[in-house]
């Protein structure tokens, strides 16, 4: 990508969200790719990700204190998944401030849902290093405010996923354990084939959908239909 426009997508993306680095190069390694270079986003994602689950957490704790712990936990999940970081990037017009290597620039790398996520993150923890953490937070609560604000409680019942580790482990049995079993590309976008091992019971369902996320979501729901017939354990 052209140098002026990538300067430029990094001034827009500050514009965005009201907050002008001091120290640009901060911005620029959040922005960085590994595949571009070995100074890159992944150090600066491990802290992002603590100060996004700690803003949000809070957040979801004043706006509903009747919930208890365990209806908080899969609000917070619902809201700082990759899809809704992925989202939010696109918002921000992120992909365009990106650092890409030539390889993932050809393979639209720049509007990869993992990598948008990962760079959302780190421009939290970028902002706390050139600033402190009431600037992140407060970038954190501009982005994440309406979001909690739309929450429907009644739409936020318990996803399969959750639903079959509690009953696995009302049984006193072993996690499930998700696995890629083919990735691929079609003319519809990415497809991946997901394998849940029941593990101790020597099941193994599969499914398939355009994003991990959802194909280990409905292979978990297939698994939680046959714990429910054998054992009764999922209402």
């Amino acid at each position: 990508m052209n140098t002026a426009i990538r300067n430029n997508a990094l001034k827009k993306l500050q514009n965005t969200i009201g907050y002008s680095f001091r120290q640009p190069e901060i911005l620029e390694q959040a922005m960085t790719h590994r595949s571009f270079s070995a100074q890159n986003n992944e150090r600066l994602e491990f802290i992002g990700d603590s100060i996004l689950n700690y803003v949000v957490a809070k957040m979801l704790f004043d706006a509903f204190p009747d919930l208890p712990e365990g209806r908080l936990s899969r609000l917070r999940a619902n809201l700082v998944n990759q899809e809704v970081l992925a989202n939010i990037a696109r918002e921000l017009h992120l992909g365009d401030a990106l650092f890409l290597g030539q390889g993932e620039l050809k393979s639209g790398g720049f509007d990869r849902p993992s990598i948008l996520a990962d760079a959302v993150e780190a421009l939290f923890a970028a902002v706390s290093l050139d600033a402190d953490f009431t600037h992140a937070e407060r970038i954190v609560r501009q982005l994440f405010q309406k979001r909690i604000a739309e929450i429907d409680l009644n739409a936020h019942a318990k996803d399969a996923k959750t639903s079959l580790q509690e009953a696995l482990q009302g049984l006193h049995l072993a996690l499930p354990k998700y696995r890629i079993v083919k990735h691929s590309e079609k003319d519809s976008g990415q497809v991946f084939e997901i394998e849940c091992d029941l593990g101790e019971l020597g099941k193994k369902f599969y499914a398939t959908a355009h994003s991990r996320r959802a194909a280990e979501q409905i292979a978990a729901q297939a698994a939680c239909n046959f714990i429910r017939e054998q054992y009764g354990a999922i209402k």
